[in-house]
């Protein structure tokens, strides 16, 4: 009797994330069934499903009889989902407005793991995407070929505390910062909008620091960044990025420090020991 293969559903959003994710598990040769929403998931990822759905975003009930018609034992969720759209109580089915609306906390990392319950009650395990690619997580120290100068580090450390708090709130996972003066902190719009605007309030020379929320589910919210990040940055004239290691995706990396190396933008990973911090 043959070994049962393995099925993934995958969650696709938008962007290069779900394509790769899709790449990585048939590698493997696992089964893929993936689900995509209208206006939200890159179409690219439909050529490597195995089997493909599109619904409509915020109807989990239908999201989970597909799934369990389909024999899914892992899910994974892959890709930029417009939040604003998830939480219009107009898209949502009782099962989802359930879920959302009887949390008091409705940020990114609770409405996350709340759905990564569901789904696990369901009696489908919800894994991690970087399981499937593992090299796409940033290594710890100086990436570029310019470290940051002892002002930039000065902000990197006085502005890792400040970001762990900022996501042990919930909030957002990045900041941008200036002789350790806050010049934005994320909420909706996302890091390179919040790059933006930091940059316009202080200036030339800016600082930006993403980490992994405090209490975040690694399987389902990772940090990521990339070389559209590096380009906002070059935009604004930041000068340096400091990035968690070990639990932030870098996408496009040989472009995205090519790029950097150009502008001379210093990207780091970092870590809580290097700044004597706690996790």
């Amino acid at each position: 009797m043959s070994e049962q293969v393995t099925t993934i559903g995958l969650i696709a959003g938008g962007r290069q994330f779900p394509i790769m994710v899709a790449e990585g598990v048939k590698a493997r040769g696992y089964k893929l069934v993936v689900a995509g929403f209208t206006g939200h998931t890159n179409m690219d990822v439909i050529p490597h499903a195995d089997v493909w759905k599109e619904l409509k975003l915020g109807k989990l009930g239908k999201l989970f009889d597909y799934f369990k018609s389909n024999g899914v034992d892992k899910v994974i969720m892959a890709g930029t989902i417009n939040k604003p759209k998830v939480m219009d109580i107009r898209h949502l089915d009782m099962r989802a407005i359930k879920l959302v609306f009887s949390r008091k906390d409705k940020g990114d990392s609770a409405i996350l793991g709340a759905l990564a319950n569901e789904f696990e009650k369901e009696g489908m395990t919800v894994v991690p995407p970087q399981e499937y690619l593992p090299d796409l997580l940033t290594p710890a120290g100086v990436l570029t070929r310019r470290e940051p100068d002892a002002r930039e580090w000065e902000d990197l450390r006085h502005s890792w505390g400040l970001a762990k708090e900022l996501g042990r709130l919930d909030i957002g996972q990045c900041l941008v910062l200036f002789e350790g003066i806050v010049s934005a902190v994320e909420a909706l719009e996302g890091t390179d909008a919040t790059i933006k605007r930091g940059c316009e309030l202080a200036g030339a020379g800016c600082v930006v620091v993403k980490v992994f929320k405090p209490g975040q589910q690694e399987q389902v919210d990772l940090p990521s960044f990339g070389l559209d990040t590096i380009k906002a940055m070059a935009d604004g004239k930041a000068t340096c990025l400091g990035v968690e290691a070990d639990k932030s995706l870098f996408f496009d990396r040989e472009e995205a420090i090519t790029f950097a190396d150009k502008h001379g933008i210093s990207i780091v990973g970092i870590t809580a020991d290097q700044f004597n911090f706690s996790k």
